[in-house]
């Protein structure tokens, strides 16, 4: 058993009920084709505000830096890295260029 699944047991023996990504989502063989590329769709967007906000945070910049470099509030910054928002092409282009980066398509 991993440790991640120990410490799942652990915490339901404490009374404490916790489910793991695949009791909650299910298989997504199951689901229908529509959900499957929403879900994967939805996936590849929150990988992506990850690897954003982890260079930040590598290269130990702000919330305030990135935006002011950007060209943009520090409220986008913000709302992108929450993961809870859409985000135009044009946005992720001038985060992208703070960091030296390029979008593309691979």
């Amino acid at each position: 058993m991993s440790d991640f699944k120990k410490h799942l047991a652990e915490l339901r023996e404490k009374g404490l009920i916790f489910h793991t990504h695949e009791e909650v989502f299910g298989k997504l063989k199951d689901q229908s084709k529509e959900y499957q590329r929403a879900y994967k769709e939805e996936g590849a967007r929150l990988n992506l505000v990850r690897q954003i906000r982890e260079l930040r945070l590598k290269k130990r910049m702000t919330q305030k830096t990135v935006a002011k470099r950007a060209n943009m509030p520090q409220s986008v910054v913000a709302r992108l890295e929450s993961g809870e928002h859409s985000f135009s092409l044009d946005t992720l282009q001038r985060i992208a260029f703070v960091y030296g980066k390029r979008v593309a398509l691979v």
